[in-house]
């Protein structure tokens, strides 16, 4: 008897830790998103892009940790960003990384990266409501205030 060789097309793994509703994780405003994130990620000493799924309530459902950088950048895939949403059925995602140099500035490779995400956006159907740039102390720079898109 042969056995037949089976590929595995698609594989998709992911832990989920449930959380109880909490105040503390509903967005109401961009600075909500960066006490979220400066608490996850302010005060890694690369760049760690962080994205944010939300209900239609704009509660943090879950919060997937995309990518872990150098110290000066951080590759940013669309798909990688998505997939987080699309696995929890969230409408909208707030991204956000921070500088490891505590300098919440943005760079013209964040803005173009928010350019790009927000159009992927569009075409799935997921909003990209904010890109937030934070460090250890919640300081903040919210792209969406700072620029249309």
């Amino acid at each position: 008897m042969e056995m037949e060789t089976v590929y595995e097309v698609v594989r998709i793994k992911q832990v989920i830790q449930e959380i109880e509703p909490d105040e503390k994780y509903q967005i109401r405003s961009p600075e909500d998103a960066a006490a979220v994130a400066a608490e996850f990620i302010g005060d890694e000493d690369r760049e760690v892009f962080l994205v944010m799924c939300l209900s239609i309530k704009n509660q943090v459902v879950a919060v997937h940790r995309c990518h872990v950088g150098s110290l000066n950048s951080s590759i940013v895939a669309p798909r990688e960003v998505f997939k987080a949403a699309i696995l929890n059925n969230s409408g909208s995602i707030i991204v956000s990384h921070q500088h490891p140099s505590q300098d919440v500035t943005p760079s013209p490779e964040d803005i173009e990266v928010t350019k790009r995400l927000a159009q992927c956006g569009e075409y799935l159907g997921i909003e990209v409501l904010d890109h937030i740039i934070v460090n250890a102390k919640a300081e903040f720079c919210s792209l969406k205030e700072r620029m249309a898109f």
